[in-house]
């Protein structure tokens, strides 16, 4: 919204300030409305009325002594003209604050103007009355606000009008926002503050956490009972992390138990106390870097030396990339062969990371992460990640919340999407800064965070609390092992959240299937079409066409390619029985299935009554695959007990959990089709009840006919129509698997 005195201040900059271009003062676009280009240009206007040649956009250290050695502070008897005024009344409008008429003069409703500021800025008692001194005309030409923001919090602007009031006498210490929010300038005032209370002396004091500042820590612990400054660093320390104590001088037994709670959350020894390791952890993202990880990762093969140098140390979880499109860069970035198998021989456990390039914000799109998805899932099939792993997709850059919000979002929002075209394989886990980590999971599209706090100075990282879903917190660089077990990791702390995998498929020995090329599908579709017609089922007798059936099939190639890869079949299988039985739905599956549905809705209660064939009338085989509620439950229990796949063992004979299947096979194409390899699976396993079935080896990548033959049979059922059907659907497989290896280059 345009300010009318905003806008009067834009042009006295333009017109007394007319050739701006020679003095380089750019013209400024009449608007009414403040921004950082009239700051600038208000700044590099103070410069010039000062006589300093060299104008900056910045108000820097030779702007500040400048503004100090020649009036030490400004008003009504320092200021030295009129156009001078002007740029401070011009300044305090944009800022908010009543700047007076811009007409040049220090009167009565500047000095009302410049005393409020001073005490918004918390500075009123170091510098009373209504005089700017130059640390504030520093704060008033730049867009940080002095009262809250976008729902700020009171108490946390109380820590910075504290922090400002307590320490702007201090030559490196500038005036902070009080804005009630945390922030970068705001974490590095609070080291500034520890260390002045160490007594550091200016030029000493640099707002960085060495060695010094760490040393003076461990002698300052805070407990039930202590009081003063040190309790009250500790408890602003805590507020801007988050934690719900009040900004107190007082050491409770309250606060004690809040600290506690937070040293729980970041796995630190729970003492109740503020010792070193939790006041460097809420200090800096790294904390404490001599903590001793559980978790650790790198860019180096596990070899059985490593790996034991690994598990001697103390570590349990690794983390290893999946892929690595360079053929030069890092040999062994990627898992290499026999790796995991070594990994499981030592008993650790592996947690996937997935990463190409991800240094920069133009990595980041929508296509990116359709591309990234099914290749970091893909990786993960071959080699050996089992169903549930949680893959960490990479954000290794220092992304402002700018660019979190238009590309890093988009990008996971994408990933998110494949996984579940897939058939959600593999959970989604976010490596990068915690502001990055934090936004992504609390839009829904991470469930776990992988935090580089290593990289303090990210500015997502500076002013962040910790990701309330971290899984590791990656904190310092470090080489373990001698010899030939010697490597190179990042240690990392583990929360539990997520603890890898520690069993591995075997590396196949033979291709998996990868992705449909479309350009192949009229020639499928032609040699189907005459399949089916030689056969008597040319189309048209049922609900969908041929072409139709097959185009769904096809259209959701992804979800059937990553189930054939993950339990090592081929997706050949899958198209072949789900195909089939999407030709075959009729009107008398779909009468089937709204009577299923009437049923359970309660529009209807009493129909099975009058019907022998009960089950048709509470379950049906619906969807693409043609699936019910009954033999979804059975087929995922089984391989749910076969450590196959993730979740909750359901009841067959129970109406509502077959009625909640049956919903989900018949209005989920992505879950019906992903259920047809847990079909084989079970067949293969063989089938409990009346017509039980001979267990037979379960689908390979290397089955013969009789075995494909077999496990076809069994999708269907029993007896004489399946057997028939069995043998028709053999040529069908056939016509399938020659396409599927034109694309697998065989």
């Amino acid at each position: 919204m345009a300010d009318e005195m905003v806008l009067r201040a834009q042009r006295f900059i333009n017109t007394t300030y007319g050739n701006g271009a020679t003095l380089g003062i750019s013209k400024l676009e009449e608007n009414g409305r403040t921004g950082w280009t009239v700051m600038y240009a208000l700044t590099r206007a103070l410069q010039y009325e000062m006589g300093i040649s060299a104008l900056s956009d910045n108000f820097g250290p030779t702007t500040l002594a400048t503004l100090a050695e020649k009036y030490g502070k400004l008003d009504e008897t320092t200021i030295p003209s009129a156009n001078f005024c002007r740029i401070i009344q011009s300044a305090l409008y944009c800022k908010g604050y009543d700047g007076g008429d811009i007409d040049g003069t220090y009167n009565d409703r500047v000095k009302a103007a410049v005393a409020k500021l001073n005490a918004n800025m918390g500075v009123g008692g170091t510098y009373p009355g209504s005089s700017l001194w130059p640390k504030v005309v520093k704060g008033l030409m730049n867009m940080d606000a002095y009262v809250t923001v976008n729902d700020g919090s009171e108490t946390i602007r109380s820590i910075q009008q504290w922090l400002n009031g307590r320490y702007v006498l201090r030559k490196d210490f500038y005036i902070i926002p009080c804005d009630g929010h945390h922030s970068r300038d705001v974490a590095k005032s609070m080291l500034f503050a520890i260390q002045y209370e160490l007594g550091m002396a200016d030029g000493v004091a640099n707002g960085v956490f060495g060695p010094g500042t760490q040393s003076g820590l461990k002698s300052h612990t805070v407990s039930t009972g202590s009081s003063g400054v040190w309790v009250q660093l500790f408890t602003g320390a805590m507020i801007l992390n988050k934690r719900p104590v009040s900004f107190t001088s007082s050491y409770t037994s309250s606060l004690a138990a809040s600290v506690s709670t937070f040293q729980s959350f970041m796995k630190l020894a729970v003492t109740g106390q503020g010792d070193f390791g939790t006041w460097a952890a809420l200090l800096v993202s790294y904390g404490d870097q001599s903590r001793a990880g559980e978790a650790c990762d790198g860019v180096t093969k596990i070899t059985p030396a490593r790996a034991q140098a690994l598990k001697a140390a103390g570590y349990k979880y690794v983390g290893r990339y999946l892929y690595n499109p360079s053929t030069t860069s890092l040999p062994e970035k990627e898992i290499q062969p026999g790796e995991l198998a070594t990994i499981k021989e030592y008993g650790l456990r592996c947690f996937p990371i997935y990463q190409t390039w991800a240094r920069s914000v133009d990595y980041y799109s929508p296509e990116q992460g359709v591309t990234d998805c099914m290749t970091a899932s893909y990786k993960a099939e071959e080699h050996g990640f089992k169903p549930g792993a949680r893959i960490y997709f990479a954000v290794d850059y220092d992304a402002v919340d700018d660019e979190v919000t238009s590309y890093i979002l988009p990008y996971f929002r994408s990933v998110r999407d494949e996984m579940n075209r897939l058939g959600s394989p593999y959970k989604i886990g976010v490596y990068g800064p915690r502001n990055a980590c934090s936004r992504i999971s609390a839009a829904g599209y991470a469930d776990a965070s992988f935090v580089s706090d290593m990289s303090s100075g990210f500015s997502g990282n500076l002013g962040y609390p910790m990701p309330e879903n971290w899984s590791f917190d990656q904190i310092v660089t470090k080489t373990v092992g001698s010899g030939d077990g010697q490597i190179e990791i990042d240690n990392n702390i583990a929360s539990g959240r997520d603890t890898g995998q520690g069993d591995f498929y075997p590396t196949p020995s033979e291709k998996l299937d990868i992705g449909f090329d479309i350009d192949l599908l009229p020639a499928l579709l032609q040699e189907i079409e005459a399949y089916m017609a030689s056969i008597g089922k040319p189309g048209g007798e049922r609900i969908y066409t041929l072409r139709e059936c097959l185009e769904t099939i096809i259209s959701h190639d992804a979800a059937i390619t990553s189930g054939a890869r993950r339990y090592r079949m081929r997706k050949a299988l899958i198209q072949t029985s789900a195909f089939w039985e999407f030709c075959h739905y009729s009107i008398k599956d779909m009468t089937e299935d709204a009577g299923v549905n009437l049923y359970h809705t309660g529009i209807i209660p009493d129909w099975a009554k009058d019907f022998p064939v009960v089950n048709r009338l509470v379950d049906s085989s619906t969807g693409i695959a043609k699936i019910s509620g009954r033999t979804c439950i059975l087929a995922r229990n089984n391989s749910i007990r076969a450590g196959l796949l993730e979740g909750t063992l359901l009841d067959a004979t129970s109406d509502d959990d077959r009625w909640a299947m049956w919903q989900k096979v018949n209005q989920d194409n992505v879950f019906n089709l992903s259920t047809v390899p847990h079909m084989h699976i079970w067949g293969a396993d063989g089938k409990a009840g009346d017509h039980a079935e001979t267990p037979i080896r379960r689908p390979a990548l290397d089955y013969d006919e009789t075995e494909i033959y077999e496990v076809l049979r069994r999708y269907q059922g029993f007896g004489t129509e399946a057997e028939a059907h069995a043998k028709e659907r053999m040529p069908l497989y056939a016509i399938f698997e020659k396409y599927n290896l034109a694309v697998r280059g065989l």
